[in-house]
């Protein structure tokens, strides 16, 4: 997605009910998807299928989009959701089917999972902050794993940027031991 601008006319097109623009809209982003969904799900055939679930959401929804924002920002969200739904999936399916690690397979245990090839500490501590303190996640996400600016995470979380440099403070200083001690 390197030109924006086709990316949000086509957005704002396919929004409107056009179904080539939405067809070309799905065809254009699925690169750019697939790579961003990778930031959660580090292992490509997960970062794949989240890929797959964001891009049949946003078919689905597009409609949602008003423009008021950016698309990509709106994106975000989807892709953000879906990741976080697709490692909560392959969590539960690694607890029903328990899988035999071989010891030759060199895997550290507090970044990767064997079954979901997952960032098993970053989505456990998201969960765990979305437990106990649910209004510091969305700006966590936003910034430091979609990388938004802050302009964009303060407008798409609809807070004011003092408040939201607040939260990602906050939100960093509660994940920090959490990750460190896994």
């Amino acid at each position: 997605m390197q030109d924006q601008a086709p990316i949000e006319d086509l957005a704002r097109c396919a929004a409107a009910g056009d179904s080539g623009a939405l067809d070309r809209l799905l065809t254009e982003l699925r690169p750019e998807v697939v790579r961003r969904c990778a930031r959660f799900l580090p292992c490509r055939e997960d970062a794949e299928e989240a890929a797959q679930d964001v891009l049949l959401q946003v078919a689905r929804h597009i409609t949602r989009f008003e423009g008021r924002s950016r698309f990509g920002t709106w994106l975000y969200t989807v892709v953000a959701n879906c990741c976080r739904q697709k490692y909560r999936e392959l969590k539960r399916r690694a607890a029903e089917q328990p899988v035999v690690i071989e010891p030759s397979q060199a895997v550290d245990p507090r970044t990767t999972s064997v079954i979901a090839g997952s960032r098993v500490d970053l989505l456990e501590a998201l969960d765990r902050l979305e437990r106990e303190h649910p209004q510091l996640v969305a700006p966590l996400v936003y910034r430091d794993i979609c990388q938004l600016d802050y302009a964009e995470v303060a407008e798409r979380v609809g807070i004011p940027l003092g408040t939201l440099k607040s939260r990602l403070h906050e939100a960093r200083k509660q994940v920090r031991p959490w990750l460190s001690a896994s």
